[in-house]
């Protein structure tokens, strides 16, 4: 029996995986916000029901079945996302937290209805798409993170972190969203970025900025 547990972990590695991280039980913990031994007995469960296997050098990986129930978990996750910020106007920064709680409710028919209405191919409100992309093919395709970005340069919003809803909310209340065009004015010997967008005047910290995928602005 898949339980909304089990699916939590599967979706887990899979978007671990899609980041570049190596998904090792402590990651996991972190990502999920549970104990560690909490993660040793959920993936215990997993690899007994043929939905995982763990390396020798404890990295968790997702098997063929493991695989299609986290993409299936993932494309709801991401259809209902749009569905709240597309049809019904939730605000950008709080569908994410909806999303994970309605994710495990959809059923097959829902889901053919959801994807008839809006298709694989948009992005979320956060700027992601369907499809997990790596840092690594964010780089190839010219995207940068905020935080590397160069002084007096200008470079436009492409897609944010979403499973931190405080972050979102810090962003919603700077002004940063997807799409929003973004001058560089100074990287500042604290470590914070000095930038501007439209009028407004921004300070943002490295540790935010290093959660914001940009590209050079046109």
């Amino acid at each position: 029996m898949i339980t909304v547990s089990k699916e939590d972990y599967l979706k887990a590695i899979l978007e671990a995986e899609g980041e570049g991280d190596a998904v090792i039980s402590a990651r996991l913990a972190q990502w999920l916000s549970v104990s560690p031994p909490a993660v040793t007995m959920a993936v215990r469960r997993l690899k007994r029901d043929g939905l995982v296997s763990v390396r020798g050098d404890g990295r968790v990986q997702l098997t063929a079945e493991g695989r299609r129930i986290a993409r299936r978990i993932t494309l709801r996750h991401h259809l209902i996302e749009r569905m709240l910020h597309e049809i019904f106007g939730m605000e950008w920064y709080k569908v994410h937290e909806e999303a994970e709680r309605l994710e495990h409710a959809v059923s097959p028919a829902f889901e053919r209805r959801l994807v008839e209405k809006l298709g694989k191919k948009g992005a979320c409100p956060h700027g992601n798409g369907l499809a997990l992309t790596s840092a690594a093919e964010r780089r190839n395709r010219g995207l940068c993170l905020l935080n590397e970005s160069v002084a007096g340069s200008a470079y436009q919003v492409i897609s944010v972190y979403e499973r931190d809803g405080k972050l979102l909310e810090f962003f919603e209340r700077k002004g940063i969203r997807p799409g929003v065009r973004l001058k560089i004015l100074a990287r500042n010997y604290d470590d914070t970025l000095s930038l501007q967008s439209g009028t407004k005047r921004i300070q943002l910290g490295a540790s935010a900025a290093a959660k914001i995928w940009v590209a050079r602005a046109k």
